[in-house]
């Protein structure tokens, strides 16, 4: 039987992570870039914030800008060792009945960490994602659902899109486009843009209630301030 849970979901901290008010919840997420240029000093002082903070469990997923857990894999994920962190890549946690999964790709972008060309590459990443999820963690949107931004349009992965309305997850969090936060709710799961555009804009909050509904509160969609 699932729990009840208060999931505290941002994304795109970038390192400006001090001045984020983050409330209290069961779950913080980090869905990706904590960091600006992605060396391992700075995913340090990123995950020792992580790290502090009060939630029982905490998920990180990395981001383009994460560049540490692509060329430092080992190194990266050690400096989570502790503090109730789970580092998910390609893989899946089970926390209270709730199971979750993440995976950092995206479509090619600018040159970044995790980038793959649309088609087979990010096709075969997305068929590792198994039925039967509450929560889905991406770094990158899935395409038409907070995914639109003010320097290169739509960017979100078709693929990803149809993977999602095959294994249908409660949620699906997500970040990377700063300019297009919020919520929506549509085919039976809650896509959520959950960036925090380096705290700027407020995280989100979603109760996961045992009886499989799902309520969240978000910032308005679009752009912070």
């Amino acid at each position: 039987m699932l729990a009840s849970m208060r999931i505290v979901a941002i994304a795109d901290t970038h390192l400006y992570h001090r001045p984020l008010q983050v409330p209290e919840g069961d779950v913080l997420i980090h869905a990706g870039d904590m960091c600006r240029r992605g060396s391992l000093d700075e995913l340090s002082l990123a995950a020792d914030w992580i790290r502090a903070m009060p939630h029982r469990h905490k998920i990180v997923v990395a981001g383009n800008h994460d560049w540490a857990f692509a060329l430092h894999p080992d190194e990266a994920r050690a400096l989570f060792d502790g503090g109730g962190v789970e580092y998910l890549q390609d893989a899946g946690a089970t926390i209270d009945g709730v199971r979750f999964w993440g995976s950092p790709w995206q479509p090619a972008f600018h040159g970044w960490a995790f980038n793959l060309a649309r088609g087979p590459e990010l096709a075969a990443k997305w068929a590792l994602i198994p039925e039967g999820l509450d929560v889905l963690i991406t770094h990158g949107p899935p395409a038409g659902i907070g995914d639109h931004s003010t320097m290169t349009g739509r960017t979100g992965c078709g693929d990803l899109r149809a993977r999602v309305a095959v294994v249908r997850p409660r949620v699906h969090l997500f970040g990377h486009i700063h300019e297009d936060g919020g919520a929506w709710p549509l085919d039976g799961s809650c896509f959520v843009n959950c960036t925090t555009w380096e705290s700027d804009r407020a995280p989100t909050v979603l109760d996961l209630d045992d009886d499989g509904s799902v309520r969240v509160d978000a910032p308005p969609p679009g752009r912070p301030r």
